[in-house]
């Protein structure tokens, strides 16, 4: 299966979405099509056997629309400004006509030919300017269905053409409604320029990404030193970088060393120390010292721009809740209409009013309805909470995860690289049959440095910072699940756990009490021994990170329960649990196992997986909502719903808080659309005009449906001042 990207030309409301959706859908091949109205675009994934890009463009087309592939947002966002200029020269150009006409029929009714200069002015706003609502209608009528389009050529033509009747056929103590027709068009055109404003600041995390890119690059070719567009750079080169520059492309240090502000991508303020062999992102800033890096990645592969793609991805998906606004929307527009008709009859037949009464009360009905609120109070909203997480250093991969986040029972957390920072350490070094502590460090350090094994990694580290005296190691041999042995000059070495002191004969009765207590402490202890008898304990330690046991206590505030995952033994397992202020936990479970867990707390609820994307992914694949932890690594790219660049927890609960702003504004927004057109039908109907005199005009309904838009709008990026 493959997946495209269509940029959708020519929608206009949220059944645009629905009709372009079915079409897509109906394409032999195609397995999902998402259209989303918000975003002008369409995903579709389809077998590239049965179907192509082709194909799914001349859907779109057969259906009245223009689409093309997507493939660049620099290019889209231009675009987008293009758009919105000739849209505000349209807004300017109908005002011009429609306000002169509003003034004349309102305070100049005794002008010479006022009906006729009425119809002058409103008559190039209705065809011209007005010209797109006809051409929708015409679309969807094709369609066989009825769009916000068809309620305003509907609505408009019934004003202007019943005003052209009655000023042909002079009607007697008929009066026209041209300025009606003419403010309306022009009120929806203002609310669209508004809408279409408004929403492109939705856009403006991948707007602020973009924009840091670098745009040149030092490399080093044939001995020299030339700057060259970041286009031309290639993996493989070799590229320097000056003190206050932005790193080109990723990479990794091969010479020199300093520090990197990587904000950008992980939100975190303080600048990250880099050294020779360490890597280093594209487009964050060399903050001090020069250094040279092999290019690893450019272009598409980048972070930068694989975060792009990431957040435009989650943008276009569509939450599960947007459904129900896309399925009221396909009904709503016909009811509406039917409405409408059944108002102008019942006024103008069975209550006996005045042809023009029924003819306004049919008119208001048809403009105050547009469901145009109801198609953005989701995807609007959605925008906002991706790029808001985004700015945070929270990526998340689309609406559904956004929607489920705050819906979370429990949070299963990894352990190695998760709660703990991953990299052991020596926490003790204990000498036995009087050794000193650096004699015991010298001996286990030295065989140490041979070894592979991440708990050999940590003592030959310890060793390197304490700067013993390395000794000759022969005949080296590794263990496996008990240790190593070796020979320092003609002396042989064990160095190992428990289990290889045993197999060797070598009596720990006397420091059994010391080992527990370490162990129960979650440390790890290796015994160094010779011949028959145990020379000294060292004790290694994965720390946890300081931000852990607040990420606990902030998701426990939330009503949500923690878990821990582990390989480790039950009594290292809960000292750490203990100190990340974890309750429950599971031990001794191997990788291939992490996701039967996941499945087990799945029947009492919904299920986050927290993980470093390698061992856990395929826990984080099964869990409702998958985590994985890593700034900017592949498989965390990859893996889960959610990607958390900065390597820390307390992103978790801050991921789940912008779940919970984030629908909260969703269900504002569908509240207030829903509400709004439920009010406003039946007043416009003139329901209260018997009792209170009450008939709405066509230009306020007109005013107050574009005010609507734009306020559930507004209301999705007052999310961007809120606090996570």
């Amino acid at each position: 299966m493959t997946k495209t990207t269509l940029q959708i030309k020519g929608m206009h409301c949220a059944s645009c979405s629905t009709i372009l959706t079915r079409a897509l859908e109906k394409v032999e091949g195609v397995k999902t099509a998402v259209v989303n109205y918000s975003t002008e675009k369409a995903q579709v994934e389809f077998d590239e056997k049965k179907a192509n890009e082709t194909i799914l463009i001349n859907a779109v087309k057969s259906k009245g629309y223009g689409a093309e592939v997507y493939r660049d947002f620099g290019k889209e966002g231009a675009a987008k400004k293009r758009d919105l200029r000739i849209l505000r020269w349209q807004v300017i150009i109908s005002a011009l006509f429609a306000v002169p006409a509003l003034m004349i029929s309102m305070f100049f009714m005794e002008l010479p030919f006022r009906d006729q200069i009425l119809w002058a002015l409103s008559t190039p706003v209705q065809f011209y300017i007005g010209w797109p609502f006809y051409k929708g209608t015409w679309t969807a009528l094709k369609n066989r269905s009825a769009n916000m389009d068809s309620l305003i050529a509907i609505g408009t033509s019934a004003a202007y053409f019943y005003s052209l009747y009655v000023i042909l056929f002079a009607v007697e103590g008929g009066h026209q409604y041209f300025e009606i027709s003419a403010v309306l068009i022009t009120f929806v055109l203002l609310g669209k320029y508004l809408e279409s404003r408004a929403k492109s600041r939705t856009s403006e995390a991948i707007a602020k990404l973009l924009k840091i890119g670098a745009k040149t690059a030092i490399v080093i070719r044939q001995g020299k030193e030339i700057s060259i567009p970041i286009e031309q750079v290639v993996a493989g080169d070799i590229l320097r970088v000056k003190p206050g520059e932005k790193i080109p492309v990723d990479g990794v240090i091969v010479e020199g060393n300093s520090a990197i502000d990587e904000s950008m991508v992980t939100g975190e303020s303080m600048p990250v120390e880099k050294k020779k062999g360490d890597a280093v992102i594209g487009s964050t800033i060399n903050k001090q010292g020069a250094f040279t890096f092999k290019a690893t990645k450019v272009g598409g592969e980048t972070v930068l721009a694989r975060i792009v793609k990431l957040i435009e991805d989650a943008q276009a998906k569509k939450a599960p809740i947007q459904r129900f606004a896309d399925e009221v929307s396909a009904y709503f527009v016909p009811i509406v209409i039917g409405i409408a008709v059944i108002t102008f009859f019942v006024w103008y037949l069975m209550l006996g009013a005045e042809l023009e009464f029924a003819l306004i009360a049919a008119v208001a009905v048809v403009v105050i309805a547009c469901p145009c609120a109801l198609g953005l109070a989701t995807p609007t909203a959605i925008m906002v909470g991706t790029g808001k997480g985004a700015m945070h250093g929270i990526l998340i991969k689309g609406g559904d995860a956004l929607e489920s986040a705050h819906k979370l029972k429990y949070v299963i957390f990894d352990k190695t690289g998760t709660i703990t920072k991953g990299k052991p350490a020596v926490t003790e070094i204990i000498p036995l049959q009087g050794l000193s502590e650096e004699k015991v460090l010298e001996i286990a350090a030295s065989i140490e440095k041979n070894s592979e094994h991440s708990l050999a990694e940590a003592i030959a580290a310890e060793g390197k910072t304490k700067k013993i005296a390395w000794k000759k190691v022969t005949g080296f041999q590794a263990l496996v699940g008990r240790g190593v042995k070796a020979k320092i000059a003609s002396k042989e070495y064990y160095f190992g756990n428990q289990r290889l002191m045993k197999e060797r004969s070598i009596p720990l009765a006397k420091h059994t009490s010391t080992i527990e207590k370490l162990e129960q402490e979650g440390k790890t202890v290796m015994i160094l021994a010779e011949k028959k008898k145990a020379l000294g304990l060292i004790a290694v330690a994965d720390e946890i990170k300081e931000d852990s046991p607040h990420a606990v206590a902030m998701l426990k505030k939330m009503g949500i329960i923690s878990y821990m995952i582990t390989g480790d033994n039950e009594r290292t397992a809960k000292a750490i649990a203990q100190k990340a202020g974890i309750d429950k936990f599971f031990a001794e479970v191997l990788p291939e196992q992490k996701a039967e867990y996941v499945k087990k707390l799945q029947r009492n609820g919904k299920v986050a997986m927290v993980g470093d994307g390698i061992n856990d992914a395929p826990a984080i694949a099964l869990a409702d909502i998958g985590i994985a932890m890593g700034s900017g690594t592949d498989v965390a790219m990859e893996t889960g719903n959610i990607v958390l660049m900065r390597n820390s927890l307390m992103d978790v609960p801050r991921a789940v808080r912008l779940s919970k702003l984030t629908m909260s504004k969703i269900r504002q927004n569908m509240f207030w659309a829903l509400v709004y057109n439920i009010l406003g039908i039946p007043i416009a109907a003139g329901i209260l005009y018997p009792w209170t005199g009450w008939l709405l005009s066509p230009i306020i309904a007109g005013g107050a449906m574009a005010l609507s838009s734009v306020s559930v709008v507004t209301n999705s990026l007052l999310l961007k001042g809120k606090k996570l």
